[in-house]
């Protein structure tokens, strides 16, 4: 298999995958997908099915809902991960905000590799609850 060093390199640098050593991340290229977005692109609509877990490793994206612009999501974000470990469609559309370049898990690997990495599961957690405290927060 040829490796993408410059790949591998990104990957490492995400706060996501801290403690991967080069092993992993190799295994983790070999069952997940590299996609590219242009800006502008959708990269995620509201109501599809089948998402799989996105990390973002180069660019950005905007969640949306309704026309509303949620979030911005920079380097070494993730999303569709409430759709994959659901097993339900996506609740809001991810677009790109620039070229746009993920790292994408399907959801039949999610579970698995969330098993195989607790210290990302326990990363994706914290995130999940800073975004929580996050919204809380903007209601008040």
């Amino acid at each position: 298999m040829d490796v993408d060093v410059e790949l591998q390199e990104a990957l490492e640098r995400l706060a996501l995958f801290a403690d991967f050593e080069r092993g992993d991340v190799e295994r983790l290229l070999a069952t997940a997908e590299v996609a590219e977005f242009a800006e502008g692109a959708r990269v995620v609509e509201r109501g599809q099915v089948e998402v799989g877990f996105s990390v973002i490793i180069d660019g950005e994206a905007a969640v949306m809902f309704d026309d509303e612009e949620l979030v911005v999501l920079p380097r070494g974000s993730f999303f569709g991960e409430i759709s994959c470990l659901l097993g339900e469609p996506a609740v809001a559309d991810v677009i790109a905000r620039s070229p746009l370049r993920c790292l994408v898990i399907a959801p039949s690997e999610i579970e698995r590799f969330l098993l195989d990495h607790p210290r990302v599961t326990l990363r994706m957690l914290m995130t999940e609850a800073r975004r929580l405290k996050s919204m809380d927060e903007r209601r008040v």
